[in-house]
């Protein structure tokens, strides 16, 4: 039977909450009764697991209760799954702040450089244990997981890092997820494309194809990540400068490259093309989804499966409905070290990024919540793209 009138609209919030980390929305309509079912489905897939661990703020050290008050997230992307390890450790691939403030209007994703030399606290997860040093920010992650397998890995892993951080900056997240690449390679199946705008042409170091047109390896890849000789017969895949739609693996390659970028920004273009994928794909899940009643189950399944969050013992529903203001569109991306390599040689570590003295007041400001008067001050900071 035909109907009257517009078909009510799954609330697009809940597509927000989905994704990254369940810490995003965007108001939509709807009554109570689709309002609480459309929570319990966009929930009931996420692995919930408690991440921050020790590092989690007292009741006593929280300055504002429940929801209210400027919020800041950890989300951290992993490029591998950690059923699928031995106990080796596991690296965190991108590791972003999301600063939202006082009045949840605005938000802005700050990506810490993988490469960023920091301390890292003296850390026991049960299966090995380490003394405080200075090394690489990511490494956190990987010496928290090292031994374990499973949640066990990503709640370890999570927690040193989060400690790092907070030695580091003095933030302690209210929150966290965990964002697993390879599941975002289902989340953009379950949509059939991601297009976005590719801000400098970006050649693959993993992908590529040989004369007979099958997927190939473009590059011998050294065991630090980095590119060691070409494979002869192989062209590998390049993403020029424009507007372009991914299928899942071009989205998933795309994320990951830093070494071939055109502009030569290496971690800082990855950081940009990550902030950008995020974007991209909520805007694609929103397109796409929210009108669609066969299509919007899928996609909320996959984002759930793609993640593992805490929610700082917060409901997520309470999460959605207190970020219910924040739209994508005042979703802003930051540069650290304005987007500038600050590199140095250090033995035994390596390449290194150095944090700028700018880039600790920019961490300086988030912590108080002043990250707006920050930026007028230091309009290099903000990505344009």
């Amino acid at each position: 039977m035909a109907t009257t009138g517009k078909r009510r609209r799954t609330p697009r919030w809940a597509i927000w909450t989905m994704i990254l980390g369940v810490l995003l929305l965007v108001v939509g309509g709807g009554g109570v009764i689709s309002l609480q079912a459309t929570v319990a489905a966009a929930t009931s897939s996420i692995d919930k697991v408690s991440l921050i661990g020790s590092a989690a703020p007292t009741s006593t050290a929280k300055a504002d209760d429940g929801l209210t008050g400027a919020k800041n997230i950890l989300l951290v992307g992993i490029d591998q799954r950690p059923d699928q390890t031995n106990g080796e450790p596991l690296r965190s691939d991108s590791i972003i702040l999301l600063h939202i403030n006082k009045d949840h209007s605005s938000g802005y994703m700050i990506s810490l450089p993988r490469d960023s030399y920091v301390t890292i606290p003296a850390y026991d997860n049960g299966k090995q244990s380490r003394n405080s040093g200075k090394a690489k920010i990511n490494a956190a992650f990987a010496y928290g997981t090292w031994g374990l397998k499973g949640d066990d890995a990503l709640k370890h892993g999570f927690e040193l890092l989060t400690l790092t951080i907070k030695e580091l900056t003095g933030i302690t997240p209210d929150a966290g997820a965990i964002i697993d690449f390879q599941g975002f390679r289902d989340v953009v199946n379950v949509l059939g494309r991601v297009c976005m705008y590719v801000d400098t042409t970006t050649t693959s170091i993993h992908l590529g194809k040989d004369k007979n047109g099958q997927t190939a390896k473009p590059y011998v890849i050294n065991k630090t990540g980095t590119v060691n000789r070409s494979i002869a017969g192989v062209k590998p895949n390049v993403y020029k400068k424009g507007d372009q739609c991914f299928n899942p693996s071009q989205a998933l390659d795309f994320v990951r490259q830093r070494d071939l970028l055109e502009d030569k920004s290496l971690d800082y273009g990855r950081q940009r093309h990550q902030q950008q994928f995020f974007k991209a794909i909520i805007n694609q899940a929103i397109k796409d989804g929210l009108d669609s009643p066969t299509k919007l189950p899928k996609i909320l399944g996959a984002f759930g499966k793609a993640m593992t969050v805490d929610t700082g013992g917060v409901d997520l529903a309470d999460w959605a409905l207190s970020m219910r203001s924040l739209k994508p569109e005042k979703l802003i991306t930051i540069k650290t070290n304005e987007g500038r390599l600050n590199s140095a040689d250090v033995p035994g570590v390596g390449s290194v990024e150095k944090l700028s003295a700018d880039t600790m007041a920019l961490l300086k400001a988030i912590k108080k919540d002043q990250i707006d008067s920050f930026l007028l001050s230091h309009p290099k900071f903000v990505s344009t793209n």
